[in-house]
């Protein structure tokens, strides 16, 4: 959706949510194939939002997440949809066209992308994993216990100079790079720019220009599948961007697990500062997503917010607070930020039932938290989703599915602010379990 500049910033953020709800609705640029199709994507979109604000819809909106299962059911490997987007693009259609989905699943990644910059911070197929394995990440300290300061103190200058150089091979010139204040005074400029004019600095140039024209490449791919989706299917995403927890950033990203845990102990004001300098920067990638697909709902993967993870006392004190400050970013620019709570929350509840967060325009999605006790926790408060288990549906029966289905919907649904999901993406799966999954869903989530 492209904001409308001249009145954005006059526009409360409920009528902000409700400019990006329409726009989503009204698919600009999409022409569907039938005016039955535009009107199942137009339900779709308010079965959804109607989740959202805690009403009643006419049916459960059914949105599981998979992550490379499509591929696996169309009979195309990993490598393949990642090198090949033609490929990726027959088996997203194909999957979606036999299972009817309020949502499209997300898309995977671009293995040229990673392939041109040397990227070292996940594993992909030929790349250390099988053909037909997802990508896996690789944890591990890209930051330094003494480089805090320079985190919080410019975020960017430490991006380019030392982070990227450490998780790309091909932005090793960019390390040591030095501050580019001198740009502000004509003196300066030529010795400033110098430094951009050796041989090890224009490679790196050049392979951030190949690999921007490959990331435009693989967008352009993406976009045309989840354009053909929604004009000959009626299928909208179900996530127009990502962001993540503050904490999350730093403990997945920069320090790594047993670096951040080490900090919260040794270097705990440090630890903080960076969180809170990180707030400003996970609401503006969460609003740039939003704003370049015209979907407002907003990724939030918990990774490291779990009972068992952080004590109770630390949660609250390092991991809720920046969290529930790009939460309400996000809510104030007329975004719905999409919380999957990886794990059990189910200590988190009476934290996460915060009264700040306006009710009704969020939603959580839970992997192995009580979700009788969520709803109660979060009734009247927020939508919620989740939790079907992978594993059932890789191990168990369609009856099995359904049963579980019918039990959920039964006991968490009540007069809406629930949406049908699974507690895990889904790698694996017997396609009878995702068929049971989805029809069980729409058949006992009818009002």
């Amino acid at each position: 959706m492209t904001k409308p500049a001249e009145h954005w910033e006059t526009l409360t953020p409920d009528r902000r949510l409700e400019a990006r709800l329409e726009a989503w609705a009204a698919a600009p640029g999409i022409t569907f194939d039938h005016a039955e199709t535009a009107a199942a994507y137009r339900e779709r979109v308010g079965i959804i939002a109607d989740a959202l604000a805690l009403r009643r819809p006419s049916r459960v909106p059914v949105c599981p997440m998979f992550g490379v299962y499509p591929l696996a059911y169309a009979g195309v490997s990993v490598r393949e949809a990642m090198y090949d987007y033609d490929r990726f693009a027959q088996a997203w259609l194909t999957f979606h066209a036999d299972f009817p989905v309020d949502t499209v699943a997300d898309p995977i990644p671009s293995g040229r992308v990673y392939e041109t910059i040397g990227y070292r911070q996940y594993r992909w197929p030929g790349h250390g994993v099988d053909d037909r394995t997802g990508y896996q990440y690789v944890e591990g300290e890209y930051m330094q216990a003494g480089e805090y300061g320079r985190l919080a103190g410019d975020p960017t200058g430490f991006l380019l100079g030392s982070y990227l150089p450490r998780i790309a091979g091909a932005f090793a010139a960019l390390a040591g790079l030095a501050p580019l204040l001198d740009l502000m005074e004509g003196p300066g400029v030529a010795v400033c720019l110098s430094q951009f004019g050796t041989p090890e600095m224009q490679g790196a140039l050049r392979a951030l220009l190949d690999a921007g024209a490959e990331s435009l490449a693989w967008l352009e791919a993406v976009g045309a599948v989840f354009t053909e989706l929604a004009s000959r299917l009626g299928m909208p995403a179900f996530s127009g961007g990502m962001t993540k927890a503050p904490f999350d950033v730093v403990g997945d990203t920069f320090r790594g697990t047993r670096g951040i845990i080490r900090d919260r102990f040794q270097r705990p004001r440090e630890l903080g500062e960076a969180l809170r300098r990180l707030v400003p920067l996970c609401i503006e990638q969460g609003v740039a997503g939003g704003d370049a697909t015209g979907c407002p709902l907003i990724f939030l993967p918990l990774h490291k917010g779990a009972d068992g993870f952080l004590s109770d006392e630390d949660y609250r004190e390092f991991y809720w607070p920046t969290l529930k400050a790009v939460v309400l970013g996000l809510i104030e620019d007329g975004l719905v930020p999409l919380l999957f709570a990886e794990g059990a929350y189910n200590r988190r509840l009476a934290v996460i039932a915060d009264d700040d967060i306006p009710a009704g325009r969020a939603i959580w999605l839970f992997d192995a938290t009580d979700m009788v006790a969520a709803r109660r926790a979060l009734d009247g408060r927020a939508c919620i989703g989740g939790n079907v288990p992978g594993t059932l549906l890789e191990l168990g029966s369609p009856g099995e599915v359904e049963d579980y289905v019918a039990r959920l919907v039964a006991a968490v649904a009540g007069d809406g602010g629930f949406i049908l999901s699974t507690g895990t993406t889904i790698d694996e799966a017997k396609p009878e379990n995702v068929a049971a999954l989805v029809s069980a869903g729409h058949a006992c989530g009818r009002g």
